[in-house]
């Protein structure tokens, strides 16, 4: 990589990048204003606009979205004629979780064995940084070869959609030829990657409901129908034997195609405790990006510590439901909640509720701009070759950005590798993968502004 005059830039432009991150690292911007000052959330969105001026972005505007947030935009123009290449991240972070469990202090970026820890680093905050690194060596060397558009979103991960319903109410704003979402991750580090597929999502609260009050388990259990079991009866009929999900209506047969995972790999990086088996059939790959897959969010119920005995008159759950490629999700969410109604026992009374949804993605792999995107990470990464993997989780504004522009080519990638341990405590970047993927980044500018 070393000859390549775009790598040579970036690798220098490397102290700056972790200078970069840890100021960006330091807003503590999740978008739960319950939990968190939103004025950390504001902080990192000016932090933001401000690096955009900086490199000579034009029309720069914080965006107040309908969830009461702010998303960055900046316009460089590039060369009369030249395509328009938007590129994604978001600035808003999960929550620490545990800071007692973080070997380092969440907010501070620190290094350790080789990678960059802090909350954000790989998602997304890094991705911002791997954006400006890439437009900083493209500058150095020649100049940006097409018309670019920067976005950084302030609440991707409250899924609570102020972006895409801003994007939907100014169709023209984000409009592009490409769009490279900065979101994802290579499947191993070292393996370049572009996700080709997202699963949707889709929750549900489901509140079950057998007496007018709690009773004496002594005295009416046995015969007096119990809300607690009833739904522990419900969410065992979401699973068949081998732990598979079952929902009446919804297939779950589909295969995944493309890059493969090895079951032990998935062990290790899913730290599964020895003994305990896999859940379902089929190919790790084919689990989690080509099949549903439910998950008991939570359960209202009372705590072992404190508890009674008492025949619960009622308990309720929450409910996500991952909804593979070429399933709608709002038609997957009617199934699963005429599943919960029609597998309660007992003449028990069911009500569920949606709480949220995203819609799966597939993208056109076969678009110029993939083929520009190999190539550029053939030379970041040398010696191997892009390969295509799914992902499990979802990023809804892709739908909604391929749903109003229906002809834009759309790439997802980014630093949320395995060992980055994205939503977990920990959470850390390897700046190995911050540098290649930048460098590809650019290339690939150059690449398809040339295609």
């Amino acid at each position: 990589m070393s000859s390549n005059p775009v790598a040579e830039t970036v690798a220098s432009l490397m102290p700056r990048a972790r200078a970069e991150l840890t100021e960006l690292v330091a807003f503590k911007s999740v978008a739960d204003f319950d939990q968190f000052p939103k004025s950390e959330s504001e902080g990192a969105a000016r932090w933001v606009a401000d690096a955009l001026r900086a490199e000579g972005f034009e029309d720069v505007a914080l965006l107040d979205t309908p969830d009461g947030t702010q998303s960055v935009y900046g316009h460089l123009p590039g060369p009369e004629g030249a395509k328009t290449v938007l590129l994604y991240a978001h600035y808003d972070v999960q929550p620490p979780l545990d800071e007692a469990a973080w070997s380092t202090p969440p907010f501070e970026l620190t290094e350790r064995d080789g990678r960059w820890y802090g909350r954000g680093a790989a998602d997304c905050k890094g991705g911002l940084i791997m954006h400006l690194l890439a437009l900083r060596a493209l500058k150095a060397n020649g100049g940006v070869p097409v018309h670019l558009k920067v976005i950084a979103e302030g609440s991707e991960e409250m899924g609570t959609g102020g972006l895409e319903r801003y994007a939907e109410q100014h169709p023209e704003l984000l409009a592009a030829d490409t769009i490279v979402i900065g979101d994802a991750g290579n499947f191993r580090v070292g393996l370049p990657t572009v996700t080709s597929t997202l699963r949707g999502m889709t929750s549900v609260r489901v509140q079950i409901d057998t007496l007018e009050g709690n009773l004496h388990s002594g005295q009416f259990g046995g015969a007096a129908p119990d809300a607690l079991g009833a739904l522990i009866r419900v969410l065992d009929s979401l699973r068949a034997e081998d732990g598979s999900t079952t929902v009446d209506g919804l297939t779950g047969e589909s295969s995944w195609q493309g890059l493969q995972y090895d079951e032990q790999q998935f062990r290790d990086d899913a730290k599964v405790l020895d003994g305990v088996e896999l859940l379902g059939s089929g190919t790790v790959a084919d689990r989690i990006w080509a099949r549903p897959a439910v998950t008991v969010l939570g359960i209202d119920c009372p705590p072992v510590v404190g508890a009674t005995p008492s025949v619960q008159s009622s308990a309720r759950a929450l409910l996500s439901l991952r909804v593979p490629p070429g399933v709608d999700a709002a038609d997957a969410t009617k199934l699963l909640q005429a599943h919960l109604e029609n597998h309660t026992p007992w003449g028990a009374r069911v009500r569920t509720e949606q709480t949220g949804q995203g819609q799966p993605f597939r993208a056109d792999t076969s678009s110029p701009a993939y083929q520009a995107m190999a190539d550029a990470m053939a030379v970041a990464y040398p010696g191997q070759e892009m390969q295509y993997a799914g992902q499990g989780g979802s990023i809804p504004l892709c739908n909604t950005l391929a749903a109003l522009y229906p002809d834009a080519e759309i790439l997802l990638i980014g630093l949320s590798e395995p060992e980055a341990q994205i939503h977990a405590v920990n959470e850390s970047v390897s700046p190995q993968e911050l540098e290649r993927l930048s460098v590809a980044e650019a290339l690939f500018l150059r690449n398809y502004a040339a295609s």
